[in-house]
């Protein structure tokens, strides 16, 4: 592509960003993307910012579209706000991360070729030091196959802050569960796309910046990250499979608090996730095996063993 082409806006990407109580990161990553060549339009879903956001955002980005639904709703505000995109692609990212120049008409580029490829994710370049994400690493060196038309090494999941979806593909898995409100979220819908016969896979030449939230609590995110892994694996594996991986995590994980509000989290919603309970096929359980194998030894993984 010419500079000039370069140059010019791309109309196939909405941006999708939840938020709460970020204001100020929130307007710094908003800023970033106004820059961006492709002028992608924006949604912002404010999960009931007591900080101002809101009115923030209204007075220094009113381009962007703000939903306000009056209650935090998770990762379940990106539904809300992809119930608004018209174009053929949706990239998400996080309040405290933006997408690099070009990233976006890159990703529409490799989506249009490639009907049965439902998500590229990024590189993720950690700020302010310019560091890789070491979850890259297990990103590129993906243990599972797929076709030779992908454009890098076929993935299990993706990250949500640092990936573009198909919007039609998105819909059809019905998006982030309401169930696992936040935390590790995007294992359960890459997995339903799989089951569809959708493919996601890893692009080296997209870059995502990411300069954590200094407001992040990060034991809050241990706890819902390991329950949300728990009820994904009672909810698609195979029962031995599931109990394996159950009887893994408790070995592993750091005997602390943390780890015992996760699992009695995880507990009261048996419930629910029994009733929901739909194993995958076998086919796709071995991915998933492979895939978790790999992950041991993943240094992006630690928290949930």
């Amino acid at each position: 592509m010419t500079e000039r082409g370069r140059d010019r806006a791309d109309a196939r990407t909405t941006v999708v960003v939840i938020t709460r109580d970020r204001r100020d990161e929130l307007l710094r990553t908003l800023g970033q993307l106004r820059r961006l060549s492709e002028r992608p339009p924006v949604i912002v879903t404010d999960n009931a910012s007591t900080d101002g956001t809101a009115e923030a955002v209204r007075r220094h980005f009113p381009e962007t579209t703000l939903l306000t639904p009056g209650r935090n709703l998770g990762a379940v505000g990106r539904n809300l706000a992809v119930r608004r995109v018209r174009t053929p692609y949706v990239a998400f990212c996080d309040d405290d991360s933006w997408w690099a120049p070009d990233s976006l008409r890159r990703a529409a580029d490799l989506l249009d070729g490639r009907p049965r490829l439902a998500a590229v994710t990024a590189r993720i370049v950690v700020e302010p030091d310019g560091t890789e994400d070491p979850v890259v690493r297990e990103l590129r060196e993906s243990p599972l196959t797929g076709p030779d038309w992908l454009p890098g090494p076929a993935l299990g999941s993706f990250l949500a802050a640092a990936t573009v979806l198909r919007t039609e593909a998105f819909r059809a898995g019905g998006g982030f569960h309401p169930g696992l409100w936040l935390g590790g979220e995007e294992e359960l819908l890459a997995c339903d796309l799989q089951r569809q016969g959708w493919w996601l896979s890893y692009a080296e030449e997209l870059t995502v910046h990411h300069q954590a939230s200094v407001l992040r609590d990060s034991t809050e995110r241990r706890i819902l990250g390991l329950r949300n892994t728990l009820w994904f694996t009672w909810l698609r594996r195979p029962l031995l499979p599931a109990l394996r991986r159950t009887g893994h995590l408790l070995r592993t994980v750091p005997r602390d608090a943390a780890s015992v509000r996760a699992f009695a989290y995880a507990a009261a919603g048996l419930p629910w996730v029994l009733r929901e309970r739909e194993p995958v096929p076998r086919e796709l359980e071995l991915r998933l095996s492979r895939l978790e194998s790999a992950r041991r030894t993943s240094p992006a993984r630690r928290y949930v063993g």
